[in-house]
């Protein structure tokens, strides 16, 4: 990535105090800021399902300070080209009250396929849009990984 670049080590930074369920699951891939050399914030990929050739990439935080730059859709089109590789396509279940996600992952060619509802650990009923990214055709391919 050019401002960014991911990272297999747990930040040290708070993240995992702020949002300690994403640290339970699966290994988080760390971004840092190549400039300063500071943990800006986390990615993961989850829930491979090989039958549908498929996975979820979520569980992305950013400090606030790098929200509407350039580093959520570097640090997205990373991790896509990646899974581009071994799967056919890429989901991203994200809440539905989140519009500022949704409107990143519109912005980075993803479609809305539908909604999932999970129950937290209290019994509260959470609802989730699901937007899919599917691997490129040979031809589009060039242009999606520049």
């Amino acid at each position: 990535m050019g401002a960014a670049s991911c990272s297999r080590s747990l930040p040290g930074n708070g993240f995992q105090r702020v949002f300690p369920g994403g640290f339970g699951i699966g290994r988080p891939l760390i971004v840092i800021d190549r400039r300063t050399h500071e943990v800006i914030g986390s990615s993961r990929y989850f829930g491979f399902d090989p039958e549908k050739s498929e996975i979820e990439i979520g569980w992305t935080f950013l400090a606030r300070s790098y929200w509407g730059g350039k580093y959520n859709g570097e640090l997205k089109q990373l991790m896509l080209n990646h899974a581009f590789r071994f799967v056919e396509s890429v989901i991203f279940v994200i809440g539905e009250t989140n519009l500022r996600s949704q409107k990143a992952v519109e912005k980075i060619g993803g479609v809305q396929i539908g909604r999932r509802s999970k129950t937290d650990s209290h019994g509260k009923t959470i609802e989730n849009v699901v937007y899919q990214i599917r691997k490129p055709n040979a031809a589009d391919e060039q242009s999606f990984i520049q």
